[in-house]
């Protein structure tokens, strides 16, 4: 007799059962983990506000995430689709930047609860916003103004062919715009390569971006996920980008392959 088996069994049928029993004492439809997760984003997100001549401002840099598992299992599934690629905190952050805002200092915190508040909003999790001031420890100085990159496809077809920026993050992928399922839009591609084309079909629609580091004073490439991988070349030598990862560093004269594209790199303030 398999009890081990039979065990787990019986624990997933009552984690099952608990699931249920919490929706439907509410009387309310139960919200799949995805679900949950696009909800967190509209919490986000009706808190943009207006800042004038058309600017919007996110006022938080603190967001906690309460999230109701009743059972282990039930945690299990909420943490799979949160920390998958893009994590939530990634989530957040291109929705706020499709927003024109700012994301600087935002931390995102995880809660997991066996039993949901009276005053969450929805019965599978609840959103707290706060501002935290900055302390008063002293900094080191760090670079104040991001280099000019210059990226130029020499492999695919894009819009241009040519594109410069002196921003924190370059987002890469295939269309300008990228929404979910219910058209919503959630990130915006610098560069954008076109539908259509053996090496464009190469590169997902979020495929990877680059990063400023003022520490450091350098860009990296970061894999957002993307089917096909995401490499550097650098002398006739390919480095392949980590899912995950704190990225490659790149520098004049590299070359990032995002499936079969490529995209030849220059940076005025060189490595």
């Amino acid at each position: 007799m398999d009890i081990l088996g039979k065990v787990r069994k019986l624990e997933s049928t009552i984690a099952r059962k608990m699931d249920r029993a919490a929706q439907g004492l509410i009387g309310q439809p139960v919200r799949q983990p995805l679900e949950i997760v696009h909800f967190v984003l509209e919490a986000v997100e009706q808190q943009i506000q207006p800042a004038g001549r058309g600017r919007q401002v996110f006022p938080f840099n603190r967001i906690r995430v309460l999230l109701l598992a009743s059972s282990h299992a039930a945690r299990a599934r909420l943490e799979a689709v949160c920390e998958a690629q893009p994590p939530l905190r990634e989530r957040i952050s291109e929705r706020l930047r499709a927003a024109s805002c700012e994301v600087t200092d935002l931390t995102v915190t995880l809660t997991y609860v066996g039993k949901a508040r009276p005053d969450w909003t929805t019965p599978e999790c609840h959103v707290e916003f706060a501002r935290v001031a900055p302390t008063g420890h002293v900094e080191q100085p760090v670079a104040s103004k991001a280099p000019r990159l210059e990226l130029t496809v020499t492999h695919g077809a894009a819009d241009r062919r040519t594109y410069a920026f002196a921003t924190a993050r370059v987002d890469l992928g295939r269309c300008a715009e990228v929404r979910d399922g219910r058209h919503r839009l959630i990130r915006t591609n610098h560069v954008a390569f076109a539908d259509g084309g053996d090496a464009n079909e190469t590169v997902s629609r979020r495929h990877a971006h680059i990063g400023y580091d003022p520490r450091s004073g350098a860009y990296r490439v970061h894999d957002d996920g993307s089917a096909h991988g995401t490499a550097v070349i650098r002398n006739g030598m390919a480095m392949v980008v980590p899912r995950g990862s704190r990225g490659l560093r790149v520098c004049s004269g590299d070359e990032i392959v995002l499936g079969q594209a490529r995209l030849r790199v220059r940076i005025d303030a060189d490595c």
